[in-house]
């Protein structure tokens, strides 16, 4: 057998020697959409422009021009789901700004700076007159009540008035007003002499139709005596009213000195006048045997 084979493989010539085998075939590579690839003159950079996209609408890439992907196109697929602009989303914006916006507008309007009016500064030797005048007196006789406000007066009016009687009036009240406040005057009663404008004091007695009298000291502006009318203290022969006495009248009474005498005005003008002699024993200083004395020189 062996000569058999030896004279076949002579006759072929001599023995060839065998070659390698191929190499394996590289693996496939991913393939790329054709608007990335890049064609064979390309391979050195020349000749091919490198752009983005082309806007929606826009005429094609001009020729030669390779189309870049965008930035969008780039990112992950999730990142470009997050970043999708929608029309809620722009909206949504717009309300947080205009938000921040008002905010920040109130909060300036809110804080801006205010002019404060300065109060002007007041010389002491610059104050109004009417601020530096003394206060003017209170009348005579008028009760002062607190704060040194005078307060309402006790007068009696008496004679031939409608409703005759004590009177309660404000302070600086007229013979006027304490006619009214008796009623008015009676038909047929003559008011000559009475005059009506004269300024009432605290305890004073008006009488109508009687006799003139002189008014009380300190009373503003007297009545001219005449016929039909008067009003005041009688300081003639009659008793000494102890309604409307002053400190100097009563301190001429026999028994009664100045001390004494400006115990019973302070008695008068804290009881509002005296309405019967006898309440002149209340009067500090007074005992029995001086109010004897005097009973039959006053009257109310």
């Amino acid at each position: 057998m062996r000569r058999r084979a030896e004279a076949l493989l002579g006759d072929s010539g001599p023995p060839q020697a065998l070659s390698p085998p191929p190499p394996p075939p590289p693996p496939p590579t991913p393939s790329l959409p054709e608007a990335f690839q890049r064609p064979p003159a390309a391979a050195d950079g020349a000749g091919v422009l490198d752009v983005e996209a082309p806007p929606n609408g826009a005429s094609e890439l001009p020729s030669g021009a390779v189309r870049r992907p965008s930035v969008r196109e780039r990112l992950p697929l999730w990142l470009q789901d997050r970043c999708a602009v929608r029309p809620r989303a722009v909206a949504a914006v717009g309300v947080v700004l205009l938000a921040a916006v008002g905010f920040a507008g109130q909060q300036y309007w809110s804080a801006r700076p205010r002019a404060v009016t300065v109060p002007a500064v007041v010389a002491p030797g610059a104050l109004p007159a009417a601020a530096t005048a003394p206060a003017a007196a209170p009348v005579p006789g008028a009760a002062v009540g607190a704060g040194g406000v005078a307060a309402r007066i006790v007068v009696d009016v008496s004679g031939k008035v409608r409703d005759p009687g004590v009177r309660r009036l404000p302070a600086g009240s007229r013979v006027e007003d304490a006619l009214a406040a008796a009623g008015g005057v009676r038909p047929g009663t003559d008011t000559t002499g009475l005059n009506r404008a004269r300024v009432l004091v605290d305890g004073e007695q008006v009488v109508v139709g009687a006799p003139a009298q002189p008014p009380p000291a300190g009373a503003a502006g007297g009545s001219i005596p005449g016929p039909g009318s008067g009003s005041g203290v009688g300081s003639g022969p009659g008793p000494l009213s102890l309604g409307t006495a002053t400190v100097a009248q009563l301190d001429g009474l026999p028994g009664v000195g100045p001390v004494l005498a400006q115990h019973i005005v302070d008695f008068r003008t804290a009881r509002g006048g005296f309405r019967s002699v006898e309440e002149l024993r209340q009067v500090d200083g007074i005992g029995e045997r001086r109010f004897a004395d005097l009973r039959s020189l006053v009257r109310p």
